[in-house]
C-alpha cells in the first residue's frame, strides 16, 4: 500500500511540473532556434561543401574528425548546464568572480543551453561529419578503386561510432564535472560580450 502511495504522490508532482512547464512554452524560443539552426547549418554546410570537395584525403578526414569532436564538446556542455549546481555559482558571482554571473544564466537557462549545445551544434556537426565521410567515401572509391557499397558502409560504421562513443564517454565525464566544465565555458563565454 505505501509503495502505491509514494507512486501516486510522484505521478500528481510530476502532473504540476508537467502542467507548469506546458503554461512555459516560449514560442519565441522556438522560433530563435529554429532560425540560428537554419542559419548555422547553412553557413556550416556550405562551407563544408565547399571545402571538403577540394581536399587530399587526409585534411578530409582532419577535417570529418574536427566535426565529430566539436559535436562531442557542444554535447558535453550541453550535458553539464544541466547537472551543475547554481549555487555553487551564485556564491561566485557575489564574490566577482570571472563567468560566473554567465554560468547562472547558462543554468537559468539550461533547457536552452542544453537544446542550442547538444542539439543544434552537436546535430549540425553530426550532419556535416557525415557529408564529409561521403567525400571521403568518393575519393577513396575513384582513387583507390575501392568498392563503392563497402567503403560507405564501413565510412559510415567509423563515423557513427567515434561520435556516438565519444559522445557516451563525454557524457560521463560531463556528470562528473558538470561544475568545472560550466564554469570554464562560461569564462570563455563572457569573454565575449563583458
Amino acid at each position: 500500500m505505501k509503495k502505491q502511495s509514494e507512486l501516486k504522490n510522484l505521478v500528481e508532482q510530476t502532473k504540476k511540473r508537467e502542467k507548469i512547464k506546458k503554461e512555459r512554452v516560449d514560442i519565441k524560443w522556438i522560433i530563435t532556434i529554429i532560425i540560428v539552426a537554419f542559419v548555422i547549418s547553412f553557413g556550416l554546410s556550405f562551407v563544408a561543401n565547399a571545402t571538403i570537395p577540394n581536399l587530399s584525403l587526409v585534411f578530409g578526414i582532419i577535417i570529418t574528425l574536427v566535426f565529430i569532436l566539436i559535436g562531442i564538446l557542444f554535447d558535453i556542455i550541453g550535458v553539464a548546464v544541466t547537472g551543475a549546481d547554481e549555487a555553487v555559482f551564485h556564491s561566485m558571482a557575489s564574490r566577482k568572480v570571472k563567468g560566473a554571473s554567465t554560468a547562472v544564466k547558462l543554468k537559468k537557462n539550461a533547457d536552452k543551453t542544453s537544446s542550442f549545445c547538444c542539439d543544434v551544434i552537436g546535430d549540425i556537426c553530426g550532419v556535416i561529419s557525415g557529408a564529409a565521410g561521403t567525400t571521403i567515401c568518393a575519393i577513396l572509391v575513384t582513387k583507390y578503386h575501392t568498392d563503392l557499397l563497402l567503403t560507405g558502409l564501413i565510412l559510415t560504421a567509423i563515423i557513427s561510432s567515434l561520435t556516438i562513443g565519444g559522445k557516451a564517454l563525454g557524457k560521463s565525464f560531463a556528470i562528473n564535472k558538470s561544475d568545472i566544465i560550466l564554469y570554464e565555458f562560461s569564462k570563455f563565454v563572457s569573454n565575449f560580450y563583458h
